[in-house]
């Protein structure tokens, strides 16, 4: 296995460390006080820095394999694969703490896996899509958004000298975090939408 894609497999490791420090433990009924405490104070932070390191990763595999020409159809397979995984477990996360909005998710989980599925007909068919524009935009902006929403507890305790718990207070804070969230929001629809329409001709010239 060659350095990009063990740095995609790294950034898939990398995922449920992210949700056990993103999420307090509760099994059927037990509570560990001392660790959720911890994650309480500290969690989110944690998180915030193991999704940043995971989010360079993507960077970095994609940099390495096309500079050195160690483009693989394992890489193809896995890159792709670790960013959807990624971002809809810690997607997945927030939704469990109640922070964001259930059908937001839903329609984000729908995007990526209609961009998956049209890509795959278009391979069939011997195309390769290329990346949009408004598609790369969609993903910083996506990427800028859960950062952030990883980040509100920190800027709530530095802002209000107080440590919060979800659901989070209504604020200045949480207010920015909801704006990042509903405009990447938008722009995956308005992408996805962009990429079913420009690959229409693929399901009408199918067989």
């Amino acid at each position: 296995m060659n350095l990009p894609n063990k740095l995609s497999l790294l950034r898939i490791i990398l995922i449920p460390f992210t949700l056990l420090f993103m999420l307090p433990v509760s099994i059927y009924g037990w509570e560990p006080e001392g660790w959720n405490s911890f994650i309480n104070n500290y969690g989110m932070t944690i998180a915030a820095v193991i999704f940043i390191v995971a989010s360079l990763t993507d960077f970095f595999d994609g940099q390495i394999a096309r500079r050195q020409n160690l483009v693989t159809n394992l890489g193809k397979f896995l890159d792709p694969l670790a960013d959807k995984v990624l971002v809809i477990s810690v997607l997945l996360g927030f939704l469990a703490l109640g922070r964001v909005n259930a059908w937001c998710v839903m329609l984000i989980v729908f995007r990526d896996f209609m961009i998956s599925g049209i890509r795959l007909v278009a391979a069939a068919k011997g195309e390769v899509m290329a990346a949009k524009m408004i598609g790369k935009v969609k993903t910083f902006v996506q990427m800028v958004a859960i950062i952030y929403l990883l980040f509100e507890p920190l800027l709530l305790r530095i802002f209000t000298g107080e440590i919060h718990t979800y659901p989070l207070p209504v604020c200045t804070v949480t207010v920015i975090g909801d704006v990042f969230f509903y405009l990447c929001v938008i722009l995956t629809v308005v992408s996805g939408l962009d990429y079913l329409i420009k690959n229409l001709d693929l399901f009408r010239n199918s067989k």
